[in-house]
């Protein structure tokens, strides 16, 4: 029986990403320019998956209105609250039960990002006839992360939830991939941990016990939990570095005066103007207006933004921002509508700021 069926991850507070998610869901941060959410529905997709199911937090409607019923991707996405609230991983998968139902199914939690795609895990797990098979990564801190266990003949024995005293360096990433049934009788027999949550190691472990078939594949190329502002410029990087050619057209208006170096994209309605150079990779993205700036390498700007006066690197700009002065901008997040502008009417005795909570600022 192949894997059609797929759960995705939308739900969650991102508190390490704090102030830019108490306003926007993690999942829809954008990584070249493309909310982060679509990157794992597209990997799905193309590992032949044709239904989804995304588990939102309560009260959640962004997510629906930015994905929608799957139609642009010709698969099927429905949505679904996690009663109780957050109880853990594994707790997100048993409140899918009812769209399961006894079928196989990938379950993806989707702020990884990974270079290349997931088909040769789906197609190995479909021809090995296996319970559960789960993708590692070797790893700098797997204390983060759930860790395997091997035996002398490098056979997976157990999964450790985020051990003090890691017995290796890999990780076990967030893509999974369970047969019928199998999942849901392992978490009728594990326990809340001692954070109160259903930990999806638990279920490994349980399932490694009981003499079920439990394999792994090794993600050779790059792999990234995005927890932290600092993970999702470097998979913004990654994945600009990734992108072909024909991924960066010219839709704007640019001024002769311009200078266009390497691979570049602007969206329809943006205006580059004079003494403006932008160097690649980078996005560009709609109605945005750039005028006697910088741009880049490796900066996304979301549409309706102003950028004037500033040289910007390393950067992911959201949308409708206004960036007006004189200011070397770098590995920085900067949020929905933010203006950092300069003070015109008479010299600042000092910079005036309006800031949120958990806010980072180095000057």
């Amino acid at each position: 029986m192949k894997i059609k069926k797929a759960i995705l991850t939308g739900g969650g507070r991102a508190t390490r990403l704090y102030p830019i998610t108490t306003t926007t869901n993690k999942h829809l941060l954008p990584l070249a320019n493309k909310p982060m959410i679509f990157h794992a529905i597209e990997k799905a997709v193309e590992a032949g998956i044709d239904e989804i199911f995304i588990n939102v937090n309560p009260g959640e409607t962004d997510l629906q209105k930015y994905i929608g019923d799957g139609g642009h991707w010709n698969i099927k996405i429905k949505f679904y609250e996690q009663r109780g609230g957050p109880q853990g991983i594994a707790h997100v998968v048993k409140e899918a039960q009812d769209f399961i139902g006894n079928d196989p199914f990938l379950f993806y939690l989707s702020d990884n990002i990974i270079l290349g795609g997931i088909k040769e895990m789906v197609d190995e797990f479909n021809q090995g006839r296996y319970d559960c098979l789960l993708a590692l990564s070797e790893v700098p801190d797997p204390q983060r992360f759930g860790v395997p266990v091997f035996n002398e003949n490098k056979e997976l024995i157990d999964v450790l939830e985020k051990p003090a005293n890691p017995p290796n360096n890999f990780a076990v990433t967030g893509i999974y991939l369970y047969g019928p049934k199998v999942f849901f009788k392992a978490f009728d027999n594990i326990a809340r941990s001692a954070r109160g949550e259903y930990e999806i190691s638990s279920i490994h472990s349980y399932l490694l016990k009981n003499n079920h078939k439990v394999g792994y594949k090794e993600i050779t190329g790059w792999w990234k939990d995005t927890g932290l502002a600092e993970d999702l410029l470097v998979a913004n990087k990654l994945l600009l570095d990734q992108m072909g050619g024909s991924h960066f057209p010219n839709h704007g208006a640019i001024d002769a005066s311009a200078q266009i170096v390497g691979k570049v994209k602007i969206g329809i309605g943006s205006r580059v103007g004079v003494g403006v150079k932008i160097i690649g990779p980078a996005i560009i993205a709609e109605n945005c207006i750039l005028e006697n700036c910088e741009i880049g390498p490796y900066v996304t700007v979301g549409q309706g933004a102003e950028i004037k006066q500033a040289k910007i690197n390393n950067s992911i700009i959201l949308e409708n921002c206004d960036i007006n002065c004189d200011i070397k901008i770098t590995g920085s997040l900067i949020g929905k509508g933010v203006k950092i502008i300069k003070k015109h009417h008479q010299e600042a005795e000092g910079h005036r700021m309006v800031v949120g909570d958990k806010t980072v600022i180095e000057m």
